[in-house]
């Protein structure tokens, strides 16, 4: 088994100075992705409070560097809910209105699920536009993916003990028995999450204090689907409050941005 990779616990006073730090953090990643001629930055989002959080941050965060810049970004999502984009838990949908509508991003640069076709044909599909947006890659490579956690550990669409844990063949699996509604979903499985650049997570409240606890301290025979995020080359972050982290015994970073 590979060593698990370095990882970095970062925790903020409140979920405001979080999404501050959290939207630099992308806009340093892509500049450094983007310094290069020619080069592009791949980001992966997540949904939940997570659409907030970069809505009201990332706007201003990614202004300085121009439309020039924010047109050789390339954004896909980490899991979504296969219901029409208009849906209020359509992942895309909550992006495209409350954060693509204040970035000079156009529709070509993100890639998204088709909502119309059955579950395992959308899985199919999603995963071909991923390989065609990243040509020469056995598996893609994001140069980012921020993800959030549940109450039970669960990360993207993969849930505690179900059998996607084990997929290791494909890129993007479906899943029609999701524990959480709606139930049918497709997500980036395993190998593609550990084969990011960078990996974040990202947790607020006490009510995840618990389940962080076992993630981030206990050796789980069984480890829950966060724990098994140890990207096998990229570098992996934590990004927590106060209230997420209470009780948390392993060293971690605080930061104030007052």
């Amino acid at each position: 088994m590979a060593a698990p990779a370095p990882r970095l616990i970062s925790v903020f006073l409140s979920p405001q100075e979080l999404a501050a730090s959290l939207a630099q953090l992308v806009v340093q990643q892509a500049a450094s992705c983007l310094a290069d001629a020619g080069a592009r930055f791949t980001l992966g989002l997540s949904g939940g409070s997570l659409v907030s959080m970069l809505a009201r941050e990332l706007p201003a965060a990614a202004a300085p560097a121009g439309p020039a810049s924010l047109a050789r970004w390339t954004l896909g999502f980490c899991d979504e809910r296969l219901v029409p984009f208009e849906h209020a838990e359509s992942t895309y949908g909550l992006y495209r209105t409350h954060l693509l509508s204040k970035l000079p991003i156009f529709d070509s640069q993100v890639i998204t699920i088709n909502p119309e076709l059955p579950v395992e044909e959308a899985a199919e599909d999603y995963a071909k536009k991923l390989r065609q947006a990243f040509q020469g890659d056995s598996i893609p490579v994001f140069d980012l993916l921020i993800l959030g956690v549940g109450p039970d550990g669960h990360t993207c669409s993969l849930f505690p003990d179900h059998p996607l844990l084990q997929e290791r063949e494909k890129i993007v699996a479906p899943i029609s028995d999701s524990p959480k509604p709606p139930p049918q979903r497709v997500t980036l499985t395993l190998p593609v999450l550990n084969a990011a650049r960078m990996v974040i997570f990202v947790a607020t409240g006490e009510g995840k204090a618990a389940i962080l606890k076992r993630i981030l301290e206990d050796k789980e025979e069984n480890p829950l689907p966060a724990a098994l995020v140890q990207p096998s080359t990229g570098k992996l972050c934590w990004f927590l409050d106060e209230a997420a982290a209470r009780l948390l015994t392993v060293p971690f970073e605080k930061h104030s941005t007052l």
